[in-house]
């Protein structure tokens, strides 16, 4: 219940009860009201400028924005992680792979080098995270790059691997006689004396003497490319191509087992040792010659003697003693 006001009238001495008329009264209200909207807005504005209070909106939009922050940590953590792994393929690469296969070593500033020209990124600058948002783009891209001359590394590293085999399979690696076939090793690669002369003279290849009939084996995979008597000294002789630039030849061969133009294997018999041509007695002449030059034999036997065994070979095969050719 409303209070009931008074008011003293000294005319009457007394006191007189107010009476507000209802006019006013909604007057009065009306400006209470108005004031309170106003100071209400005011308020209202002062508070967002001073960002005490966000709008549903905004605080959607924060919460956006603490959720991409995050997504961005984890992106550039898992950045860190994948940039260890291809740097450790790529030291592996340049290192290992590529050295073993003889292929030349990829600069690190090839693969990690960025990228020139007009900037890449303009579309991404003018925001409040541009700078965070341009750093993990560039990551990305960098490692992208990265990844794509890898992988281009490794392709190259199949073939190479691949050529590798059949190049090893190819080339003499094995003694064209076996050891438990052998009388000796009668003479070796170098300066030697002639049986016929007596002068000393180079020889070119390594004589093994056996008896007649001893099985001869190719030492590498390849073509036949002669098998006659036409070459001077060498009587019946066989000569393999093998393919990279490498020749063997046989020579004073007893009788053949293959003919021109057929493929052999590593480990085929090919012939049997004689004693035909300029010889002095039954015995293997093996020649290995890369690039149309003769080389030692001594450096491709890998494939069929042990550790002591080619110290043997080594240490006999170079003794300046008289070649049986």
């Amino acid at each position: 219940m409303a209070k009931v006001k008074y008011y003293y009238d000294p005319d009457s001495l007394s006191y007189r009860k107010i009476e507000t008329k209802k006019g006013k009264k909604i007057r009065n209200l009306a400006l209470f009201f108005t004031a309170a909207a106003i100071a209400g807005a005011m308020g209202a504005i002062i508070l967002l400028n001073l960002n005490i209070i966000n709008t549903p909106k905004e605080l959607a939009l924060e919460r956006e924005n603490k959720q991409l922050k995050l997504n961005f940590q984890l992106l550039n953590k898992d950045m860190s992680q994948l940039e260890e792994v291809v740097s450790y393929l790529e030291d592996k690469d340049n290192n290992i792979y590529r050295v073993y296969f003889e292929a030349d070593p990829i600069p690190d500033n090839q693969r990690t080098a960025g990228f020139g020209g007009v900037n890449r990124y303009s579309n991404l600058e003018g925001y409040d995270n541009s700078e965070m948002i341009i750093e993990a783009r560039t990551r990305m891209d960098i490692l992208k790059k990265r990844i794509s001359i890898q992988s281009k590394s490794l392709d190259e590293i199949v073939h190479l691997a691949e050529d590798k085999e059949e190049f090893l399979e190819k080339i003499p690696a094995i003694q064209p006689v076996r050891n438990e076939d052998l009388k000796r090793m009668a003479s070796g690669y170098g300066w030697r004396s002639d049986p016929f002369t007596k002068a000393r003279k180079f020889h070119y290849g390594m004589d093994f003497s056996a008896k007649t009939g001893t099985p001869i084996y190719a030492t590498g995979d390849g073509v036949v490319a002669r098998a006659d008597n036409r070459a001077t000294g060498f009587g019946n002789h066989i000569r393999i191509d093998h393919g990279y630039g490498y020749l063997s030849i046989y020579a004073h061969l007893s009788k053949y087992n293959v003919r021109k133009g057929q493929k052999v294997k590593r480990g085929d018999i090919i012939g049997y040792v004689g004693n035909t041509g300029r010889s002095r007695g039954p015995h293997l002449h093996y020649e290995v010659w890369k690039d149309d030059e003769r080389i030692n034999p001594m450096n491709f036997y890998y494939g069929s003697l042990t550790e002591e065994e080619f110290d043997a070979m080594l240490k006999a095969s170079s003794l300046e003693n008289q070649s049986l050719d």
